[in-house]
């Protein structure tokens, strides 16, 4: 049976108090003192008087998180005394879980049902499936199950069609009911405009959403088909959920939207066909607030879009294209965007593990004189193909923005990206240097009072040696690389930065070089072994070749320095 060791699930659940942080607290720390879980974000609404929290973890724990704090908002919050701008049906309006790594949406969708039926049961709280958990297509969607929100539930919840999945089908005056499912990622997301109209809002939300409106006849009624159903005409986005509001502490109108599927319609498609649809109707959008966490994709997606409508190089770095996304999309027009605390993938980010590359260059340089053999000539090779990277990309850039060189912009800002995606590797491969030594040593370690033991430890030196090769000839294939950029860059680039490109060849010779050395000297007891044969066959060819290009790169250089 699967345990899902390595299994992460992310919840997140929607509760109805955005005000009252002493009970927003109590919730919170339900999830907080759950083991196994790690509360990423909590993100009140005065106006909408809405929580959305998120947390990860394993699935088992994430389930046990879930429940715990749903049972605090059941008895912390009336319903009968709850309002706000936002839609809502329940005390804990709705707890969607997102697989994250190591789990299927199947596996998903069966710790969705074990949370629905512990809530329904153990709770007395009705509960309906909904997304991949609905039992039927009409549940699916949140919004049809939510029509009518808390005050329609007294008479919807006794209605056949709409039993609810768990509990009884008896209303809950104080908690309501409550949505759970399993789902993709999806984004929270508010785009600001400068009217106070709810109205108007509303027909920019009803222009963008998928759903569309309801279809009129020149006398403003609704039209319906064969069977006295309303006819929808629809919008222009797939994936997109969206209503207007008014939100008073802010002082102006919102299109509220949910962005199911990023991949479908892409945040900046979003926020453009929106911009698009309120200038058309005499409105401007000023910016926009995330809800919760982001995926950084979207965020790097949308910074490169904004480049590449400008004609800007998008080889830049991933804080500047993160930047970039930020002012463009106006995310710090309400608020400051942190997004250490915004983008999830920076939120699961373990900051306890120490890495070189995270040194000042001081610093960096004192670990390497230290009297310890890591970090060594491995780690150095590997930065020096960085350096060799950094600087065939920084000629791209200062020639893809070259005075009278416009039309060129595209060309050189493939070359940029590409010596962005060669640093990335190179950086990585700085600690994993020093990492593969460590584990060399490790093994080492390992017991050897009997024949297993000893067998065992002779395995385990012999594949983390391998690897141990690995990581400098792949130094030795992306310094490789990184001469590429330095020739086109010397021979097509900015003559004014030639010397830059011939230094940037020079770093990725001693990568090469470096790296050459690391690979010969790890291997000098495994060249009977057929991979390790194969691998410095590889090693001594591109060495060759790198003796070769660098001259041509420097005969470049000087010719055009002349």
């Amino acid at each position: 049976m699967n345990d899902f060791k390595n299994a992460i699930v992310e919840c997140v659940p929607n509760f109805s108090e955005g005000r009252n942080m002493g009970i927003i607290k109590q919730i919170t720390d339900e999830i907080e003192q759950t083991e196994g879980v790690r509360l990423l974000d909590v993100d009140p609404g005065k106006a909408t008087n809405r929580t959305v929290v998120t947390f990860v973890g394993h699935p088992a724990a994430v389930i046990e998180a879930a429940f715990r704090a749903i049972k605090k908002a059941g008895e912390l919050i009336d319903m009968r005394h709850q309002a706000g701008e936002h839609p809502r049906m329940g005390a804990t309006d709705v707890c969607p879980l997102v697989p994250v790594s190591g789990i299927s949406m199947e596996d998903t969708v069966a710790f969705a049902k074990i949370l629905a039926g512990r809530v329904g049961e153990e709770l007395g709280i009705p509960v309906y499936l909904y997304e991949y958990a609905a039992v039927a297509d009409y549940r699916r969607n949140l919004a049809d199950i939510r029509n009518g929100e808390y005050e329609g539930l007294a008479a919807k919840i006794i209605k056949p069609e709409w039993k609810p999945d768990y509990g009884a089908a008896r209303f809950n005056e104080r908690s309501g009911a409550t949505v759970i499912g399993a789902r993709d990622f999806l984004i929270a997301y508010n785009i600001n405009l400068n009217t106070t109209s709810t109205r108007r809002a509303n027909a920019v939300a009803f222009d963008i959403r998928e759903k569309g409106r309801q279809k009129k006849d020149e006398k403003g009624k609704i039209i319906k088909d064969a069977e006295g159903q309303p006819v929808w005409v629809p919008g222009l986005l797939k994936s997109v959920k969206a209503i207007g509001w008014y939100i008073e502490e802010y002082g102006v109108a919102q299109i509220s939207v949910n962005l199911v599927n990023m991949n479908v319609t892409p945040l900046h498609v979003l926020f453009d066909t929106a911009c698009e649809r309120a200038t058309a109707r005499g409105m401007r959008v000023t910016g926009s607030e995330l809800v919760g966490l982001v995926p950084l994709q979207a965020i790097l997606e949308a910074g490169r879009y904004f480049l590449r409508k400008q004609q800007r190089s998008l080889g830049v770095g991933e804080a500047e294209l993160v930047r970039i996304a930020v002012k463009s999309l106006g995310l710090d027009e309400l608020a400051p965007f942190d997004a250490q605390k915004k983008i999830i993938e920076y939120r699961l980010q373990d900051t306890s593990a120490k890495k070189l590359v995270d040194l000042t260059l001081a610093r960096f340089a004192q670990e390497t004189a230290a009297e310890t053999p890591a970090p060594g000539g491995g780690s150095i090779a590997a930065y020096c193909g960085v350096l060799g990277a950094a600087l065939g990309t920084m000629v791209a850039n200062l020639s893809a923005q070259k005075k009278g060189w416009d039309s060129r912009w595209e060309e050189f800002s493939n070359y940029a990206e590409q010596g962005q995606e060669l640093m990335t590797e190179l950086l990585h491969l700085v600690d994993e240097d020093t990492n593969a030594y460590n584990v060399i040593m490790a093994s080492y370690g390992l017991p050897k009072g009997n024949e297993a033991e000893i067998a065992a430890r002779k395995a385990a030196i012999e594949s983390a040696t391998i690897y141990a090769i690995k990581i400098p000839f792949r130094t030795m294939e992306l310094a490789f690389q990184a001469f590429s950029i330095a020739r086109d860059m010397a021979e097509k680039g900015n003559p004014n930065c030639a010397s830059d490109a011939g230094v940037g060849a020079l770093c990725a010779r001693t990568a090469v070089k470096g790296a050459y050395l690391n690979v010969k000297t790890n291997s000098k007891d495994l060249k009977d072994n057929a991979e390790v044969g194969q691998i410095l066959e590889k090693a001594e060819k591109i060495n060759a070749d790198s003796d070769l290009l660098e001259q041509e790169i420097w005969n470049i250089v000087l010719g055009k320095m002349k």
